[in-house]
């Protein structure tokens, strides 16, 4: 018998789980050791943060469901990893032996890195469901007495998709309130031009997204380090081209929701071999540490370089689809060693995102994620909002089922479906 272990349960942790459950033998003991009771979807937060959504709708308690599948759950986050004696150590000071670990927290948001960021400072954050409540909340205190807001993501960041979409959901409740007249919006970002989304940009994205902010009346700042943030007022400083310092900007606000950079979770930082300088999860082809052999990592914590050099630091994004493909891979690789042999399965690094706009929407599809392409596909139009509404209700139905579908790939499938029948 093996014991499993699988730090994290969210859109990488619960779907692993499931998998592993499935891929390792009957008598292998799975464990899946979380800092949070439940389960939640991430992709939904922007909604909540408008109030279209309750916590309750997105969210649910992970241990009856993973219970149903033989799986144990521990609501402990993990203080740190001990590779060099197979255990992690929790909070509440006990210690988990394991055979296999697989790493697939997500990240830990780097909101000190910037004075003032983060919901506990001067903005909002659609980060995780509990920084989306409070951003709710403070919606509607903004919505009674509206004025400018600031949106977007900081240097370093590597998920650009979230900001895009939170800014036009904000523009589409504005208007749907009737008080869109009183709310300039600016949108600030660390890429070097609109639709860039840390991937060199998919398609036609600049073009078409430079046009739906137009259209929706949304100014940008590119290239931009964003200093520090007052409880009113972001402090940025534009770049040119080739890094130079271009202009700096004072821009007030009544609300503003600016995303951070991501770095690794405290347990895994600084373990030599393990996590790089940013305490990001190394890993080989194999979703396999090079020095661990028996620690896989998924999801949002491992590490991937930039797709490319840019004047202000951009990350790559780890979108569902990837993370989906990582966990196949990783548990056939586990099985794999379990049986004797070496990994060999790997997985399809691609990027795939809907990108709801409140009333209408964007999808891209970039297979592989980095350049040269495959696939190199953008699209926009009211289904793509229809489809990520659908998909919402079908990936929770499906994680309290405790399903193993390639649920992303069926998405992309329906979506590139969708997007033929339209033409």
């Amino acid at each position: 018998m093996a014991h499993i272990v699988i730090l994290g349960a969210g859109i990488g942790g619960m779907p692993m789980a499931y998998e592993m459950r499935e891929t390792a033998r009957p008598e292998d003991k799975i464990t899946v050791i979380s800092n949070t009771a439940t389960f939640h979807f991430v992709p939904s937060n922007p909604w909540v943060a408008v109030n279209w959504r309750g916590r309750k709708d997105i969210e649910f308690e992970a241990a009856p469901y993973l219970a149903k599948k033989n799986i144990e759950f521990i609501a402990v986050g993990a203080k740190r990893v001990h590779p060099d004696r197979n255990e992690v150590e929790l909070a509440d000071g006990r210690h988990v032996g394991y055979d296999f670990l697989i790493i697939a927290t997500g990240p830990k948001l780097a909101f000190d890195e910037v004075d003032g960021l983060g919901p506990e400072r001067n903005t909002q954050s659609i980060c995780h469901v509990d920084h989306a409540v409070h951003a709710g909340k403070a919606w509607e205190k903004f919505v009674a007495d509206p004025g400018p807001i600031v949106v977007g993501a900081v240097q370093g960041a590597s998920c650009y998709g979230p900001a895009y979409e939170f800014a036009f959901i904000m523009d589409t409740d504005l208007r749907k309130r009737k008080i869109r007249d009183k709310v300039p919006i600016t949108f600030v970002t660390a890429e070097p031009y609109i639709g860039h989304l840390g991937l060199g940009g998919v398609g036609d994205s600049k073009t078409l997204l430079e046009s739906a902010m137009r259209d929706r009346n949304i100014k940008w700042i590119c290239n931009a380090k964003t200093t520090r943030i007052t409880e009113d007022k972001a402090f940025v400083t534009e770049h040119d081209d080739v890094g130079a310092e271009k202009r700096t900007h004072e821009l007030p606000f009544k609300y503003s929701m600016m995303l951070p950079a991501f770095k690794g979770i405290d347990a895994v930082f600084g373990v030599e071999g393990l996590a790089n300088p940013r305490g990001f999860v190394l890993i080989d082809q194999h979703q396999q540490n090079p020095t661990y052999r028996n620690i896989y990592s998924v999801g949002v914590c491992v590490a991937i370089p930039p797709v490319e050099q840019t004047p202000v630091p951009t990350g790559a994004p780890k979108t569902g689809y990837m993370i989906e493909s990582m966990v196949t891979a990783t548990a056939q690789n586990i099985r794999e060693q379990l049986d004797g042999r070496e990994p060999t399965h790997k997985a399809t690094w691609n990027a795939v995102c809907l990108a709801d706009f409140g009333d209408t929407g964007v999808a891209f599809v970039a297979l592989p994620q980095i350049p040269p392409r495959n696939v190199n596909w953008f699209a926009q139009g009211k289904w793509v909002h229809l489809a990520k509404v659908g998909f919402e209700k079908y990936f929770l139905r499906k994680m309290k089922k405790g399903t193993t579908e390639p649920l992303y790939e069926k998405m992309v499938l329906s979506t590139l479906g969708i997007a033929k029948l339209k033409k």
